[in-house]
C-alpha cells in the first residue's frame, strides 16, 4: 500500500477547503484517509489578506519519514511553508534527467 499525501475537497461552490490528508494511493480524492494531517482554505475570510494553512507538521514529517509521497500541490505548499526545502526529492527540478552523451566525432 503506497501512502500519499494530497489534498481532499470540501464545502460549498466557490467557497472550496481543502484538508490535507495521509491516504492510499489506489483511493478516491475524497474517501476516507487514513489521517486528516491539516486544512488549507485559500480564499481569504472577511477582512483577511491571507490564505488560511493549519497544519499538523509533526505529523507531516512523520508520513514523509516513512516513504509517503506528497503531491505536487502539497509539494509546493510544504515548501513555502518551510516543511520541505526546495532543493529535496519531492520537486521535479531536483530529479533532472542525465545529460545526453556527446556523439563520437568521426574523421573522414
Amino acid at each position: 500500500m503506497g501512502v500519499r499525501l494530497r489534498f481532499s475537497m470540501h464545502g460549498k461552490r466557490h467557497q472550496k477547503t481543502f484538508r490535507l490528508n495521509a491516504i492510499d494511493s489506489r483511493k478516491r480524492r475524497d474517501a476516507k484517509p487514513i489521517e486528516v494531517l491539516g486544512v488549507y482554505n485559500p480564499k481569504p475570510e472577511a477582512g483577511e489578506h491571507y490564505k488560511t494553512v493549519q497544519w499538523s507538521v509533526d505529523r507531516i514529517k512523520y508520513w514523509l519519514g516513512v516513504g509517503a509521497l506528497p503531491s505536487p500541490s502539497v509539494v509546493r505548499l510544504l515548501t513555502l511553508g518551510g516543511i520541505i526545502p526546495p532543493d529535496s526529492k519531492y520537486h521535479k527540478s531536483a530529479t533532472k534527467p542525465p545529460a545526453p552523451a556527446e556523439p563520437p566525432i568521426l574523421d573522414k
